[in-house]
């Protein structure tokens, strides 16, 4: 059985636990302008200048016993790598933080036998397709290089992650589906979603549109992370759980941050997240669980703890069939009414 066949058996039979924040961790260890390679917060340059800090990033998660990590490749793709005039070292970013992340993943597999995974991070960078930004398909080649690197380095899975505009999500997905063409690989792909406080993504689509527009690409996962903390995720959870065929995962920030002299704090503890993933794997029977922003290896272990315990719950979904636009979910319903189909135009 490959690693990604194991992995598949694993979210299909149990729980399984992935990491959480990774950006925080790494800047706590103080790199230098020089680490960066003067480009200052590109924490995917660390993956060449100094492994050693992305390697303690991903020991402090296994040794508090989570299944999979994510590499440090938030930022590899061409959006965001292009802002500092390096979307030429997408692939070699890419290859770099999955090797590391595999390399860690084996050594700790090896100590006990059990197995361990990694997540190949594709995130959302920053430009909004929809908005006329960025075309769709310079962004979905990036993001196929994107993919490919992870692959090469040893990702057992894909996660688009942290997904703002869904023709951005669309263009990880399609990317990354290529990437796999390309190599002769499969491995489960999942996608993430972040909704804001107003109850739906940045450009104002609904959890409706989402799972409409997206389910038919073949994902293997689809959830939520980032954005907000657990509490504001439970009702596009339960809309997933009532209505996905596919299986489902959630990784919230530690709660919704609160703005101090110090910087950014997020008040949610460890056992506070233990809860939250407790109650969203018996409700909505969620396969993969972690966390984000403002999570730590305390936050982790908790889940870890409280995870031990748990089975995901079988789901009962009821698909609706329909169709979206950007913004929401139109049901196939017979009405003695006529169905208006049309668009505003958007000022703006």
């Amino acid at each position: 059985m490959t690693r990604a066949d194991a992995l598949r058996e694993a979210l299909a039979t149990r729980v399984v636990v992935a990491d959480g924040a990774m950006g925080t961790m790494l800047q706590a260890q103080d790199p230098t302008l020089e680490d960066f390679e003067n480009l200052e917060g590109c924490n995917e340059i660390l993956n060449i200048t100094r492994p050693d800090i992305v390697r303690s990033v991903h020991e402090e998660y296994f040794a508090v016993g989570v299944d999979c990590v994510e590499t440090n490749t938030f930022g590899a793709n061409h959006s965001a790598a292009n802002e500092y005039e390096i979307a030429d070292r997408i692939f070699e970013l890419s290859e770099s933080g999955a090797r590391i992340a595999r390399e860690v993943a084996d050594e700790f597999g090896a100590k006990d036998g059990r197995q361990r995974w990694v997540l190949g991070s594709i995130g959302p960078g920053t430009k909004l397709p929809s908005l006329g930004h960025i075309t769709y398909d310079i962004l979905r080649d990036g993001y196929q290089k994107n993919a490919e690197g992870l692959l090469a380095g040893g990702s057992d899975a894909l996660i688009v992650e942290t997904t703002q505009d869904l023709l951005q999500t669309k263009s990880s997905i399609i990317g990354a589906r290529r990437a796999m063409d390309a190599l002769g690989l499969q491995v489960p792909l999942i996608c993430s979603l972040a909704f804001e406080t107003t109850g739906v993504m940045l450009l104002g689509s609904e959890i409706g549109a989402a799972l409409t527009a997206l389910e038919p690409l073949g994902i293997d996962l689809i959830g939520l992370n980032c954005s907000t903390g657990p509490d504001e995720m439970s009702e596009h959870l339960r809309y997933l759980a009532r209505h996905s065929r596919t299986p489902l995962m959630c990784m919230p920030n530690a709660g919704l941050p609160v703005l101090t002299k110090d910087g950014a704090h997020f008040p949610l503890g460890p056992d506070g997240l233990a809860d939250s993933q407790e109650h969203f794997v018996r409700d909505y029977g969620l396969s993969l669980i972690g966390g984000c922003c403002g999570t730590t290896p305390a936050h982790l272990k908790a889940v870890v703890d409280r995870a031990r315990e748990l089975t995901p719950t079988e789901r009962d979904p009821r698909p609706e069939p329909g169709a979206a636009s950007l913004y929401q979910h139109i049901p196939f319903r017979q009405d003695t009414a006529y169905l208006a189909i049309g668009e505003r135009t958007n000022a703006n």
